[in-house]
């Protein structure tokens, strides 16, 4: 690891905060916080704030960190702008112990580290963008667990702007209120942000992915779970008696849409999903996410699971599939009608920052997917993190300083009066 006495404030931050345990944990999605953890996640970052100078600084029993912080001479009228990060890191792979590190990347596969004699890496042909960070520093951890870059990375980006705004108070912003919010990995999406309390007019998450890139659109987006019942009698009398549930689940499965899955799709291109399944020849669950950024197309989807059942119970019996659909998010993209300025402002604060911008449709969701249906408009910028969700997740380190930039650059936007 690098010497941190020679490290920037938003990178000796990231490093320090990546170390602390917060991952959610889909088995407990029933109660806010999903993980003890992120209770000490939330008061690590409550502590973080307060020495930065913000004001009403609260962490409630559910690991919500909120504050605010005082707006530059001039801009104390001006509408709040807030700005978003979760502070939960992904089920998806090991989270416990990261260790960071620095890698100083020349090229060829970006190894992260060396487990059980296996080098764990990174290809250019499985992130192109590699080529163009030959000779930067590079945070990885050591192989055996996330980075935790998703989102922490946008935690430490948040607050070393604060930082900086603090040593310069000639920095012009308006009052920016801060979310630091629980379990978006596993879908909660800042459902129990109090949106008049925490008194923002609009709102920007800090969660995308590489440098530059912009979000406002996001998946519409839904979980269904599929529960079957079979008919069990002992298999030597099981003739036009027996309806096995592995074997009906198997058909629904077969039913769905064989290329209209995520290793099929990219792009506009929605899909379903499935990601779970448990029982026996007596009862199966099969859990399927359906995703779809066209409306239509997102609800159509929702029915061809509705009409697979129908058409299995028609074959096995009634009741023997039940399909229930539990919506998680909807894309943002249809809520910003007379608010060009959001995207337009975000854009020009990366082209002052020397980047230039990109606008990704997101094939996933963020926390402004829901906050932005709940009335707070809120999309999405970038963090400059790869490979979230996976061992092999690293950040840039000129990434993290540079989204500081361009954060100092957009909230500098809203200390003027915002034209619709």
């Amino acid at each position: 690891m690098a010497d941190t006495d020679q490290l920037s404030d938003v990178v000796e931050r990231f490093m320090r905060i990546v170390q602390v345990p917060s991952q959610s944990d889909e088995a407990h999605e029933d109660q806010t916080p999903s993980t003890p953890s992120q209770l000490k996640m939330a008061e690590t970052l409550a502590h973080d704030l307060e020495e930065l100078g913000c004001e009403d600084v609260e962490q409630d029993e559910h690991a919500y960190v909120t504050a605010s912080f005082p707006a530059s001479a001039g801009a104390e009228d001006l509408p709040a702008l807030g700005l978003c990060a979760h502070i939960d890191t992904s089920p998806d792979a090991p989270a416990e112990n990261v260790h960071p590190h620095i890698v100083h990347y020349e090229g060829g596969p970006l190894v992260a580290g060396v487990v059980d004699g296996a080098s764990i890496e990174t290809t250019p042909a499985q992130v192109p963008d590699l080529e163009k960070l030959v000779g930067q520093d590079i945070v990885c951890s050591d192989g055996r667990t996330l980075l935790s870059a998703d989102d922490k990375a946008g935690v430490a980006e948040i607050c070393s702007l604060l930082k900086r705004l603090g040593e310069h108070p000639e920095l012009p912003h308006p009052t920016l209120k801060i979310a630091f919010v629980p379990d978006e990995e596993i879908g909660h999406g800042a459902a129990l942000l109090d949106l008049k309390k925490f008194g923002a007019k609009w709102c920007y998450t800090v969660d995308g992915e590489a440098l530059g890139e912009f979000n406002y659109e996001t998946f519409n987006a839904s979980e269904a779970i599929v529960d079957i019942k079979g008919v069990m009698v002992h298999p030597g009398t099981a003739k036009d008696v027996m309806v096995n549930a592995i074997t009906v689940a198997a058909e629904f499965d077969n039913l769905v849409p064989a290329f209209e899955r995520p290793e099929h799709a990219e792009g506009y291109e929605g899909f379903y999903h499935p990601i779970a399944i448990t029982g026996t020849a007596s009862e199966v669950r099969l859990t399927y996410i359906v995703r779809d950024h066209d409306g239509k197309k997102f609800a159509a989807r929702e029915e061809t699971l509705k009409d697979i059942a129908a058409f299995l119970n028609r074959r096995h019996g009634e009741g023997t599939v039940k399909v229930t659909i539990k919506e998680q998010y909807r894309n943002m993209a249809d809520y910003f009608d007379g608010m060009d300025f959001l995207v337009d402002n975000a854009l020009e604060a990366n082209r002052e920052a020397g980047i230039e911008p990109h606008v990704v449709a997101v094939r996933g969701g963020t926390d402004g997917s829901q906050l932005t249906v709940r009335g707070l408009p809120c999309p999405n910028i970038a963090t400059g993190g790869y490979n979230a969700h996976s061992v092999r997740e690293f950040i840039p380190v000129r990434s993290l300083e540079k989204t500081v930039d361009v954060l100092e650059h957009l909230v500098a936007k809203f200390a003027v009066p915002q034209k619709a």
